[in-house]
């Protein structure tokens, strides 16, 4: 290759360099990145020349941009401890209807998954042969009810003839042992007689207990014995919902329960499979007596009136059981809750004369439940916390609150309870339980 096109080649080369590094710093402008920002000195010595401000060549910086957020400020409330578990609803009573006696099956008087009452008809079977069997047995009865009366006769002539010295004693000691045995005998006649009558009613299949029946297992005409189930029925009024919790969280709970001479009834409520509404309330009525090792939990069952009929058999449910409440703490909501490797902090609102910024501030958990979390210890009553836009938080991170009526003005008071105001996502927690808990059943 001569020399003329090797000098050629390395102007093309130098042109090309420069053009895409001119390229790349016209983008740089364009965008807002600054040029020099891997040289950190040069930055420096450049905003010290233009009297610590930053230039138009040399752009802004993105890190001090305020980050917007949304504030919410602690409140103090009452927080109640709510315990969620998974439960099944489960009958108060499962009974399986049969007939106490064989015979023909003539009749099926109830309708398939209706609720039936106690001592409701519900199935009859054939009654003749058991009439028959107690006309014979009355018969029987007549009869040895007139023996009875005819040997009591004679010992009565049998006694009048021995005054008389007419007879032998043993003659009137023989009558009168006739006598007792027709008094047995008859009040044997007696008993068969009721035990008939008893075997007659049976033929009318009764409901045993009150709820809801299930799907018939034998049909009308045929014939059944005392082991062919007819129809099974559970009773839901009251119904019971089975659930467990961890052990860890059930010794205070198993504390109050075994304590003598407490009546306390922990509330419970049963929440639909979305837990979306509240279907019944209820109360804690048992706790197993062992932890079950496989899984760690305990069971406990709670009892719902179900008056309304919204609780149905193996039902899935959603539990919440209220054990406890805390007084007087310092509430957030839980998604200004954040947990790290040193433990729970929230970002909180500190001023000075460059304008609002964060902090991270660890917390102490107390509890939480639902949209609320109670603070035992790292914040005071009117302390502002961010709520959302945390994402893109750090520590002494400038922000610009998006939400000012619900911050505080400096014309406040210090120490003011701001009641009146409530911050984004938050609300007095007594309200929010309350909307939770007052959801259309």
């Amino acid at each position: 290759m001569s020399f003329k096109k090797l000098i050629f080649l390395a102007l093309f080369s130098v042109i090309l360099i420069g053009g895409s590094i001119w390229l790349w710093r016209a983008y740089e402008a364009r965008n807002g990145v600054v040029a020099d920002e891997a040289d950190p000195a040069a930055s420096h010595d450049a905003d010290h020349k233009n009297g610590g401000k930053h230039g138009p060549a040399s752009g802004r910086h993105r890190g001090d941009k305020p980050v917007p957020v949304l504030v919410t400020v602690v409140v103090k409330a009452d927080v109640p401890i709510i315990h969620s578990a998974l439960g099944t609803a489960i009958p108060s009573a499962v009974v399986t209807v049969t007939s106490r006696v064989n015979g023909q099956l003539i009749q099926v008087a109830f309708k398939e998954g209706e609720l039936v009452k106690q001592g409701q008809l519900l199935a009859k079977i054939d009654p003749k042969p058991f009439e028959t069997a107690l006309a014979q047995i009355q018969g029987q009865a007549v009869r040895n009810q007139a023996l009875l009366k005819n040997s009591q006769i004679d010992l009565e002539r049998f006694k009048t003839l021995q005054s008389q010295d007419s007879i032998a004693s043993q003659q009137v000691d023989s009558q009168a042992s006739l006598v007792q045995q027709y008094q047995g005998t008859v009040q044997a006649d007696h008993a068969s007689v009721e035990n008939a009558r008893l075997q007659l009613g049976y033929t009318n299949i009764i409901a045993p207990v009150s709820g809801r029946i299930g799907l018939r297992q034998v049909d009308s005409g045929n014939n059944i014995t005392t082991t062919n189930p007819i129809a099974v029925i559970n009773a839901i009024h009251p119904i019971h919902v089975v659930f467990t919790l961890p052990e860890d969280k059930i010794t205070q709970l198993v504390q109050q329960t075994h304590t003598p001479g407490s009546h306390h009834k922990f509330k419970v409520e049963a929440w639909d499979k979305a837990n979306n509404t509240r279907l019944a309330n209820g109360f804690l009525t048992s706790i197993d007596n062992q932890i079950d090792t496989t899984s760690g939990t305990l069971k406990l069952k709670a009892e719902f009136s179900n008056e309304d009929n919204r609780l149905f058999p193996n039902q899935f449910i959603n539990v919440r059981l209220y054990s406890d409440t805390i007084r007087n703490a310092s509430v957030i909501p839980v998604n200004a809750l954040q947990h790290g490797p040193d433990g729970s902090f929230v970002y909180k609102i500190v001023r000075d004369e460059k304008g609002d910024k964060v902090i991270l501030q660890p917390v102490t958990v107390g509890h939480t439940t639902g949209e609320i979390a109670a603070i035992t210890n790292g914040l005071a009553v009117n302390d502002q916390v961010v709520s959302s836009g945390i994402d893109k938080l750090k520590q002494n991170a400038k922000v610009k609150i998006k939400n000012p009526a619900n911050a505080f003005d400096d014309k406040d008071e210090p120490g003011a309870e701001k009641k009146s105001r409530r911050p984004h996502g938050a609300g007095s927690p007594d309200q929010t339980h309350k909307r939770r808990s007052d959801a259309p059943a």
